[in-house]
């Protein structure tokens, strides 16, 4: 399996159109990647969910899978399944957060997602990280979307774990979904582990990489 090394990840972006989506799609990793880099800054950015008890959900679980993270997160109110029609105010958010920051990995749904708010965001994205390594997450649903991913985060078996229990811990008013169990987390993480000959990993898309072999 090829292995490229991204450098010294010192800052990262995670967006989200609904609060646990960073977490399904990319919490592994955001665990890996604070426990190896203590005081990394994480922007996370979710775009629905603000003053309810989702937001207040999303607090406390992007705080277990950021520890010891110099973790700042924003979470807006735009309706749920609708952020077609919220274009200006999802674009305003995304364009806020990138004058706040340079970071070193962004962290977004997939361009090619079924979902429409993760789809919308994933097409945002681009339009104000321009040139940055994005790379793109994916969530198991019912819609059954999971493609050919190319990047692959190894997951030991202690952060695997650890995903599951944060995601059943923390999230509450998602439990009663069907897809929404140990299961689906950890036999998602399995499958994408054989693919890279790991035993977990996360996987992601992207659409553009640079690189430099000869640096």
């Amino acid at each position: 399996m090829i292995r490229l090394g991204a450098g010294r990840l010192d800052r990262i972006v995670a967006v989200a159109a609904h609060c646990d989506d960073i977490a399904i799609g990319a919490g592994g990793t955001l665990l890996t990647l604070c426990h190896a880099r203590p005081g990394i800054r994480v922007d996370a950015l979710v775009l629905s969910g603000g003053g309810s008890e989702r937001e207040q959900e999303e607090a406390a679980a992007l705080a277990g899978f950021c520890p010891g993270a110099d973790l700042r997160l924003t979470v807006h109110k735009l309706p749920d399944g609708r952020l077609p029609a919220h274009w200006e105010e999802a674009k305003a958010a995304v364009e806020e957060l990138r004058a706040q920051t340079e970071p070193d990995l962004v962290l977004a749904p997939r361009t090619d997602d079924a979902h429409q708010d993760h789809r919308g965001l994933a097409q945002l994205i681009p339009t104000a990280f321009r040139d940055h390594l994005v790379l793109g997450y994916e969530i198991v649903k019912w819609d059954g979307d999971l493609g050919r991913p190319a990047v692959y985060q190894p997951l030991s078996p202690e952060i695997a774990e650890e995903k599951v229990r944060l995601l059943q811990e923390h999230y509450p008013s998602q439990r009663h979904r069907p897809w929404y169990d140990r299961e689906a987390f950890l036999g998602l993480a399995r499958i994408r582990g054989i693919e890279c000959h790991e035993r977990y990993a996360e996987a992601f898309a992207t659409t553009k990489l640079t690189l430099n072999l000869g640096g």
